[in-house]
């Protein structure tokens, strides 16, 4: 894998990442978390999508492997729900009058 095609592996990771975490409303964190998110969205959506023998839809051909864009953000959106729900859901910064 050339160092391009890595970037781009990280590039699409940080998106399914980021979509992830806007879905289920988590604050949002730093670009190397959204690239960490992406990759083990990617984990447990494979996973899920081969026990319930679900097709991969939409797949980015990176390096001659495929990378499961829309398993990712299902992953990664169940994932970051749990880490959510684990931590004490989002806390609100803003102070109150």
């Amino acid at each position: 894998m050339s160092i391009m095609e890595l970037l781009i592996l990280l590039l699409v990771s940080g998106i399914c990442g980021s979509i992830a975490q806007s879905l289920v409303g988590a604050t949002r964190s730093g670009c190397l978390a959204s690239i960490a998110l992406g990759f083990i969205g990617a984990l447990i959506g494979i996973w899920i999508a081969r026990e319930l023998s679900l097709p991969e839809f939409f797949p980015v051909q990176v390096g001659g492997k495929a990378f499961p864009v829309i398993w990712s953000i299902v992953g990664a959106s169940i994932f970051s729900a749990v880490l959510a729900f684990l931590s004490g859901g989002r806390k609100d910064k803003t102070p109150r009058r």
